[in-house]
């Protein structure tokens, strides 16, 4: 009763107003103005994929009593048509969008918001903007006093209208697929089958560019084994310079140029200090240079980087040097070795004002037709790719995507700690056509987190610098990686020092447990992070010997020039180390320090007839049979040649200590010369720390207390 009193009251207040029905539905209740439902619910069998809606807005109507009030059980979603198309490829993964595979990369979920938001579906047709701007202009024409007088609050009306000069809102940026969505937001996620290193060099040959540029992106964790597996497929293409003067920088294959740099990323995870990790370089190169094999002996390796993207350390000579060379610019290495975060560190950001110079001046000797003159000349001259083709045409033989239209800020590849992200090369243009930079799939890498627990997989990456801690292994006992890899030390074994720079729990115990532990049947209390049945496919991964000598390097003020100033030859022992790299997790260094008589001394005999037991010794008594033994024995120490301690060792190689090293599939380990990672990552020593004295040892004072209470109550 008094809803339809207000209701008759406010429709002659506002009689005079000039009002529009659907700013207020009561209105429509009072007259004899009946409305319907304009909106049309698509079918399931309508071919039409969006519904389509009528250009009347619905009013609110009183629902007949007769009409049973029951939703239906899947309510479809009206939907507005779609203002744009999904884009070509997902901006994290590079992966060619599609909506029929959802465990493929690429895939968009149509029902998601953000896809929804970017299509420009997320919104009701009853909620469109050409009606709001009504209602807008509506309140800005009414009288207010006019509406102050039959009662109207107008202030509660002020509040719902926008201001006037509303600021333009940006764009809804691309979506992410979905795999890239959950890898982003949950941190899961399933990696790509990984290219072949022929379908990398096919890609690079698809180049539109006439200059090229190829930056080989290796891994300071377990440097130099991120190096590409058959890179001399790639060096025949792309020579390095040797170190004769007259060598040329490069040459040209099938009409393009081709040179390539070698970047050792995450350079923090060496050293603290940039100082320390510039030092470093002449080390870097000579262990690329061995790795690279005997034939690159003389090559110069002055293309090589060690640069951080998380300390910003050499990101912005890098990125100078891809906006000087220009052309393309192709990021090629493994996966999981920082390519994706290193594309965002040294990209061009918001150079567009660029413009290309012409350095050589052509003459034409003869006349040219008025059609010749009327066509225009190319700007760019060094992209050789056809402008006449069709940009949305794609190609289905070419592996190399669609060049995306160049922005100033462009959207970078997605960063994700999941080996094999990137699913499909990622072309991002830079300085108004100046060049582009592509990064390319990570070729496979390691094959040890198959047999990791899926917990235990984000621990095998190594996330910032490690400090270890110095463990002894002595003879008898070996080492443990996360409980599935061992380093045993192959008997007669000397005393060593291990510092695992590994993110992976070492631990140090007897070998026979260490075996049962690996093979996961000891009861010990060691987390083994491998999958149930791993310790089948354990196999000897290599013996690695310790032939380097750091004896300068560990000896101290005895080989110092202003203390003592020894030299090496002088000393009586040889300090020899070597580092165990473990592929994609981090390396162990090693260290034994060992006798010189015992390093450089023969070798032991193989047992023969004239050094066989003599069975004679058999028929003499206890007594004889000990005198015939003691003369045996210095009849050999006069055979024995005397100790070498600074001259020519006697034999071809000395006697290094061997480490052996026990792996799933004896695979994913490798051997290096010595980095000294121990000297430079080492707990500082401060003032403070020196001056504090170690805890008084408790150990028996009760008992020497009693003891001395007891002497004092005799005494008296």
């Amino acid at each position: 009763m008094h809803r339809t009193l207000n209701a008759r009251w406010f429709c002659k207040a506002t009689t005079r107003i000039e009002l529009p029905i659907f700013l207020c539905p009561s209105l429509g209740l009072a007259s004899s103005y009946s409305p319907r439902s304009s909106v049309r619910v698509p079918s399931r069998t309508q071919d039409a994929p969006w519904p389509t809606t009528s250009s009347r807005r619905c009013l609110h109507v009183q629902t007949d009593p007769s009409i049973p009030l029951t939703p239906p059980p899947n309510p479809p979603s009206v939907l507005s048509p779609p203002t744009k198309s999904l884009p070509r490829q997902c901006r994290g993964c590079g992966a060619l969008s599609q909506t029929s595979l959802p465990n493929q990369p690429g895939y968009f979920d149509l029902n998601r918001k953000a896809v929804q938001k970017y299509l420009g579906t997320d919104e009701l047709p009853g909620r469109s903007r050409s009606e709001d701007k009504i209602y807008e202009d509506a309140l800005r024409h009414l009288n207010t006093e006019e509406l102050e007088r039959q009662g109207v609050d107008v202030r509660a009306l002020a509040l719902s209208l926008p201001p006037t000069e509303s600021r333009p809102q940006a764009p809804p940026p691309k979506p992410l697929c979905d795999r890239c969505h959950f890898l982003m937001h949950n941190h899961t996620g399933q990696s790509i089958y990984h290219p072949s290193v022929d379908s990398i060099r096919d890609t690079l040959l698809e180049s539109p560019y006439k200059y090229n540029h190829v930056y080989h992106i290796l891994d300071a964790a377990d440097f130099p084994m991120s190096l590409v597996p058959k890179i001399s497929h790639f060096l025949d293409t792309m020579p390095l310079r040797s170190k004769n003067r007259r060598s040329r920088t490069g040459r040209f294959y099938h009409g393009q140029k081709t040179e390539i740099s070698f970047v050792i990323t995450r350079a923090d995870l060496l050293a603290p200090t940039k100082p320390q990790v510039d030092a470093l370089f002449p080390y870097l190169r000579e262990v690329l240079r061995d790795a690279l094999g005997g034939l690159r002996q003389d090559v110069r390796l002055g293309n090589l980087r060690a640069v951080s993207a998380k300390r910003s350390w050499w990101t912005k000579e890098l990125k100078e040097d891809i906006w000087k060379n220009g052309g393309g610019s192709w990021m090629l290495g493994k996966a999981n070795v920082g390519k994706s975060q290193l594309f965002e560190a040294v990209f061009p950001k918001g150079r567009m004002d660029w413009k290309p110079t012409r350095h050589q001046i052509t003459v034409d000797m003869e006349a040219q037709t008025r059609e010749q003159l009327a066509l225009p000349a190319m700007e760019d001259q060094d992209i050789v790719e056809d402008e006449s083709a069709e940009p949305d045409e794609l190609d289905d033989y070419s592996l190399l995507p669609l060049k995306p239209e160049e922005t100033p800020f462009p959207e970078m590849p997605l960063v994700s700690d999941l080996p094999g992200t990137t699913a499909s090369p990622i072309r991002v243009p830079f300085g108004n056509g100046r060049g582009e930079l592509i990064d390319l799939p990570g070729l496979e890498r390691s094959s040890l987190e198959q047999y990791v627990k899926d917990e235990h997989r984000l621990s095998l990456l190594m996330q910032s610098r490690i400090v270890p801690e110095q463990m002894t292994v002595k003879p008898g006992r070996s080492l443990l990686l996360g409980g599935f890899i061992r380093i045993t030390p192959r008997e007669p074994a000397p005393i060593l020092l291990t510092y695992a720079f590994t993110p992976i729990t070492p631990h140090v115990c007897r070998t026979d447990k260490a075996i049962s532990i690996q093979n996961q049947t000891g009861e010990i209390n060691v987390e083994n992070i491998a999958r149930p049945g791993a310790q089948e496919k354990t196999k000897l991964a290599g013996s690695f010997e310790l032939k380097w000598d750091v004896t300068k390097q560990r000896t101290g003020p005895l080989t110092r020039k202003n203390a003592i100033g020894l030299s090496v030859e002088q000393l009586p022992y040889r300090v020899l180390s070597a580092d165990i790299l473990i592929e994609g997790v981090g390396w162990v260094e090693i260290v034994a320090q060992v006798r010189t008589r015992h390093l450089f001394g023969s070798k032991a005999p193989a047992e023969t007839e004239d050094t066989a037991a003599d069975p004679g010794l058999d028929n003499l008594s206890p007594m004889e049979r000990f005198e015939a033994m003691a003369e045996s024995a210095s009849r050999k120490e006069k055979e024995l040649p005397p100790p070498m301690w600074a001259g020519e060792p006697e034999s071809d190689e000395p006697n290094w200590p061997i480490v052996d090293v026990y792996s799933p599939e004896g695979k994913s380990i490798a051997c290096r010369r010595p980095m000294n990672g121990w000297l430079l990552n080492k707990p500082r020593v401060t003032a403070a720390s020196q001056r504090s004295r170690p805890r008084k040892s408790m150990k028996g004072a009760k008992k020497r207390e009693k003891q001395m209470r007891r002497a004092r109550e005799a005494a008296a």
